[in-house]
């Protein structure tokens, strides 16, 4: 099969077509014939060798596919061999081929495209799972999201709206502020405008409940700044750097929750758990189409250098997707 390798760590350049074997399922894996990959940023991050695979997972990059399985274990699901599905991985997506956990495979949602449905997986089990499973998002609570015209931005962007939440964005231009009030949320540019000012303004001072931050660094003390009485800052990336200073006290007097994961080393069981959460409370609203991944732009399988340029360059609004 044709996959794409990393063939030394570096810039988009390093990802290279190779040959290799098709893979074998082994007991509680799929083998999906994958007709679209989504590029995430932890594939940069493991181009770039600051990201290595976990142990037992392709080093192929690729977190996220769809297409149609083709062989593999399906004791205990509800899929048959030939069901059109997306499937979060843990590595081995840039590939004609791919495996998967059948329990992390969930049916393409009627009516979307094989493009589309490759938009799904990474972004929304990382987003279902920090906003509501970790941040415990409740009815009425507001959201804060950096990084809003990012394929994670959006998505969160999306389904806060569309479950009644009221939620603020942060991006870098004008552009992207009118990208993401489209979708719903109250836009602000971190370039001309301080965010924590802005929330507190539109907020009379009482904050948002709930933060999802990519950026960490120097964000954290400006997340405690417009963060509500109990609310919860849910750390997912660190664009911003791994240290920041923080202000403790407040911590203290009003309860304050810093938190954060990671979702590729998580247990499998984990990951079935959190694809039984969306099948159950996020599938419903994709039928409707209350909520569709933001797709900029896509590249065929061979381009994937090209694709990883445009994810550097962070021009784009929501996700980048390989056809295969």
């Amino acid at each position: 099969m044709l996959a794409i390798e990393i063939t030394t760590p570096g810039g988009p350049e390093v990802l290279k077509p190779v040959q290799r074997p098709l893979p074998k399922a082994a007991a509680g894996q799929v083998l999906i014939k994958v007709e679209a990959a989504g590029i995430n940023r932890p594939d940069v991050f493991q181009r770039k060798g600051a990201y290595p695979a976990p142990a037992g997972a392709s080093d192929l990059p690729g977190l996220e596919v769809s297409g149609t399985i083709v062989e593999g274990d399906l004791a205990g699901t509800d899929f048959k061999i030939g069901d059109a599905v997306c499937a979060l991985l843990p590595g081995g997506g840039y590939a004609q081929y791919a495996l998967a956990q059948a329990e992390h495979c969930l049916p393409v949602p009627n009516g979307f495209s094989m493009v589309e449905a490759a938009g799904i997986p990474e972004t929304f089990f990382t987003v279902y799972s920090n906003i509501w499973m970790r941040g415990q998002l409740q009815k009425g609570e507001t959201l804060l999201v950096h990084g809003g015209a990012s394929g994670i931005g959006t998505t969160a962007i999306q389904l806060a709206v569309a479950m009644g939440h009221t939620v603020f964005a942060t991006v870098g231009s004008d552009e992207r502020v009118e990208a993401v009030e489209k979708l719903g949320a109250i836009g602000i540019n971190y370039k001309t405008q301080q965010f924590e000012q802005v929330v507190n303004e539109r907020t009379n001072n009482k904050g948002v409940d709930v933060i999802l931050d990519m950026v960490a660094g120097d964000y954290l003390n400006r997340d405690l700044a417009c963060l509500a009485d109990d609310g919860r800052i849910v750390v997912i990336a660190l664009l911003g750097g791994a240290k920041g200073e923080v202000d403790a006290g407040q911590i203290l007097r009003r309860r304050l929750t810093i938190t954060g994961s990671t979702l590729r080393p998580r247990p499998n069981q984990v990951k079935a758990d959190i694809a039984a959460a969306l099948h159950k409370n996020v599938w419903p609203l994709l039928v409707s189409g209350q909520v569709k991944p933001l797709i900029h732009a896509t590249f065929s399988l061979d381009q994937a250098d090209q694709a990883h340029a445009l994810m550097d360059s962070g021009e784009q609004i929501g996700k980048i997707i390989l056809t295969v």
